[in-house]
């Protein structure tokens, strides 16, 4: 994985034929990458410069979301959310990103990505100041650092079996168990997880 700054030319033959914004990549069985084993990563953004993602079943219960608030300097008070952090990818993990939901129409503000149709990704302090208060989204969670691809690199990934790719139900981020959650994932591709292992396995 390397960093969405997105420099450098793009492999021969890949093209960015589709737009991955809005869909998960779940990992396959035979990942090379350790950091990435059985994950499942919601595309945020997805061009022809490269791509950004968030890892949704890595979760941090380490680290408090109030600590953070307070590293921050955000003085929180007896309502303030106790929202989850995550693992969000090995690029930046200083920086944070908030995942959460938002009416399906409606402008958006500065520093507001919208995902999909009710899912929207907030970088500014505001959102966490909201938060602090007990207001804000019904449903967000925190994630530190993000996933980024060059030009191409997803691409050349994908076609060395390195993802899947479906379609990020809400349900998926904000509510499956995260042991659940690369099952989950594949079993709503109509994809039996075991299978794919047991064929994963074979010479």
């Amino acid at each position: 994985m390397s960093s969405p700054d997105m420099h450098g030319s793009r492999p021969v033959g890949i093209q960015n034929r589709t737009n991955l914004t809005g869909k998960i990549l779940i990992a396959m069985p035979g990942m090379a990458d350790p950091r990435f084993e059985r994950s499942v990563v919601l595309i945020c953004a997805h061009t022809d410069e490269g791509a950004m993602g968030l890892v949704l079943n890595r979760p941090m219960p380490e680290i408090d979301f109030g600590d953070l608030l307070e590293q921050l300097g955000i003085a929180t008070d007896a309502s303030a959310r106790r929202i989850e952090v995550r693992f969000g990818g090995p690029v930046e993990p200083g920086r944070g990103f908030v995942l959460h939901n938002v009416p399906e129409h409606g402008d958006d503000p500065e520093g507001r990505l919208r995902i999909g149709r009710t899912l929207a990704m907030t970088t500014t302090r505001d959102i966490l100041e909201d938060l602090a208060h007990g207001h804000g989204p019904a449903s967000a969670v925190l994630a530190l650092g993000y996933a980024g691809w060059g030009p191409g690199q997803l691409e050349q990934e994908m076609l060395q079996n390195g993802w899947l790719t479906g379609d990020g139900a809400e349900d998926l981020i904000f509510s499956t168990a995260h042991s659940d959650k690369w099952q989950a994932a594949l079993r709503a591709q109509g994809i039996d997880p075991s299978l794919l292992s047991a064929a994963a396995g074979r010479a």
